[in-house]
């Protein structure tokens, strides 16, 4: 009886403190440190996210092994809706970079929604003899076997966009790994690597300045944007389907009760609209999502889609991290 009761009581109270959430403090936990783009977009979002959440939203860094020991804390926190995690393309990627990954990206999550996609470009050293992507074809063609292609370490976004590259054009380059983009930037502007592909928040400014050679975008739509509106997709120029971008996107733990995760995801959207919220990503390249994507369902089933298509180019290139 008194189980019961309990049980009664329960039922009754629970759809009552889902009417009161947020009443304490929401943490976006970012598994980078702090100061990078994804740093960044957080922390834009959470002062987007207060007011139509009705609370407090914090950002809490907790970097380490590319970005997953920030996901698994998040996977295994209470899932009461005041631990969420905001993740980058990595969360289609480890599955297939991390041969022990410490949790499943499609079931220990509840999908709340895409936020925004940043383009990439491909970019060269200033001494390259190419000026346009046709020249540079024929070079990469000249010269198999001696391109050196920088990124800035295993599973960063500069390396997955390297690799689906050289899987497409079906020329294998030497990979050269940096602790970061800004050792590998000064390599290629003093032309100790030939190539690089990376997110326009860091080739934009160089781009624009002339110290670099650019030839081409990643998205298969050009962008606007006046320094890069020039330049032609990959997909354009011949690589079929080539789009690859970095996106973000917002999650819970699973179990996380559905009164709360539909709370969240309203505030999210709302937060997506505000003018101040998109004039800042606009100012980092980005891009804010207005699709379907912001539905968890349709971003589970996007993120599921990249797992499929970046999971083979990354076996096939045997780059793992333990």
């Amino acid at each position: 009886m008194k189980r019961l009761l309990f049980a009664a009581i329960a039922a009754i109270a629970a759809p009552l403190a889902l009417a009161d959430y947020p009443d304490k403090p929401v943490t976006i936990v970012v598994p980078f440190a702090a100061g990078g783009p994804t740093d960044k977009v957080a922390r834009d979002l959470a002062e987007a996210l207060r007011k139509p959440l009705g609370g407090t939203v914090i950002v809490e860094n907790v970097g380490g092994a590319g970005g997953t020991l920030g996901a698994a804390k998040v996977a295994k926190a209470t899932p009461d809706g005041y631990t969420l995690l905001l993740y980058h393309i990595g969360m289609s990627t480890s599955p297939a970079l991390y041969r022990k990954l410490p949790y499943n990206t499609l079931e220990d999550f509840e999908y709340l929604g895409m936020i925004n996609e940043v383009p990439m470009t491909l970019i060269g050293k200033p001494t390259l003899p190419a000026s346009n992507w046709a020249e540079l074809h024929k070079w990469l063609e000249a010269n198999k076997g001696k391109i050196n292609l920088a990124n800035a370490g295993l599973g960063a976004a500069s390396h997955l966009c390297g690799l689906l590259f050289q899987n497409s054009l079906k020329i294998d380059m030497q990979t050269v790994p940096y602790k970061g983009t800004a050792p590998a930037m000064n390599d290629l502007l003093g032309g100790q690597v030939d190539l690089m592909c990376d997110q326009t928040t860091n080739t934009s400014g160089q781009i624009e300045a002339g110290k670099v050679k650019a030839f081409a975008v990643t998205t298969t739509k050009r962008l606007t944007t006046p320094a890069l509106k020039h330049l032609p997709t990959l997909d354009e120029s011949g690589l079929k389907g080539f789009n690859v971008s970095i996106w973000h996107g917002l999650y819970a733990p699973k179990g996380t009760p559905k009164a709360v995760t539909d709370k969240i995801n309203t505030a999210l959207r709302a937060a997506l609209k505000d003018p101040e919220f998109i004039k800042r990503e606009e100012a980092l390249g980005a891009v804010v999502v207005t699709d379907a994507r912001l539905s968890g369902a349709e971003h589970k089933k996007f993120v599921e889609a990249e797992i499929n298509k970046w999971g083979p180019v990354i076996k096939a290139a045997g780059q793992y991290a333990d």
